[in-house]
């Protein structure tokens, strides 16, 4: 199929402004016009013609006492949409919460966004200490547990070429966390699962492990995880770890006759 000038005028435009909406994480924080294109690498003038845009279509919207700007309505309302009508997540949703609860911890399923892992289904005990995450959070793929549990799931080949794309967009710092990457797959490849502290925020860990989702064996991670200020983590390896194992196949179990792509 031929594809005339202005249709692909008008994509590039399209595939900008959702470069623009992915800048904001579940996190809820108000973005300028300067964070959104270090988020998205976009020129400034093409950020400030996409703002106004999405703000007008009210994709976006002014946050309270500034200039920054956060997800509005439109957006809210298509993840609302996602979130009440995705069979995965109506399944997913009780078995994960009653995971947390039981462990105290919270539990997490996410599937691949470029080099990050979106939330899909978050679900947290009721006495455990805030990760300020949820659904929707973008945590990156390279340096946590429920990462780097995806990518030991993938083949090697798939594998490879996602860690070679980080190499690249992360440069000499690469090679440390390389190291770290190799080091939780050799615990994968003896446990199953991996360890990860402070991956994400200081003073948190999380357990991942891959997860093969639906007809398709769609590749997914799951994780659980906490904010500690101190923890015995080989006491954590070995209890948390055992019950990790448990939960995936259970999932897996349940989400088997569920049609993708996901």
């Amino acid at each position: 199929m031929t594809i005339d000038h202005d249709s692909a005028d008008a994509l590039l435009t399209v595939s900008r402004g959702l470069q623009v909406l992915r800048a904001f994480r579940g996190e809820r924080t108000p973005l300028s016009n300067t964070e959104i294109v270090a988020r998205t690498g976009l020129p400034k003038s093409t950020v400030s013609r996409l703002t106004t845009t999405l703000m007008f279509s009210g994709f976006l919207q002014h946050a309270s006492g500034g200039r920054q700007f956060e997800l509005g309505t439109g957006a809210l309302g298509i993840g609302q949409a996602f979130l009440e009508s995705s069979p995965l997540v109506q399944r997913a949703q009780p078995f994960m919460q009653a995971l947390a609860d039981r462990l105290n911890l919270s539990v997490a399923l996410a599937m691949p966004d470029q080099l990050e892992m979106l939330y899909i289904t978050y679900c947290s005990g009721r006495n455990i200490a805030t990760l300020r995450l949820g659904v929707g959070s973008m945590l990156p793929m390279a340096t946590t547990a429920i990462g780097r549990g995806y990518l030991w799931g993938l083949p090697v080949q798939e594998r490879e070429a996602l860690i070679a794309r980080m190499a690249q967009h992360m440069g000499p710092g690469f090679v440390k966390v390389r190291a770290d990457i190799d080091a939780s797959f050799a615990e994968m490849a003896d446990s199953g699962c991996c360890l990860v502290v402070g991956g994400y925020q200081r003073d948190t860990y999380g357990i991942g492990c891959p997860v093969r989702v639906g007809r398709q064996r769609t590749v997914m991670g799951l994780n659980c995880g906490a904010a500690v200020l101190d923890a015995d983590f080989e006491k954590v390896r070995s209890t948390m770890s055992k019950a990790l194992m448990e939960a995936a196949p259970e999932l897996e179990y349940l989400l088997q006759d569920l049609e993708g792509p996901f």
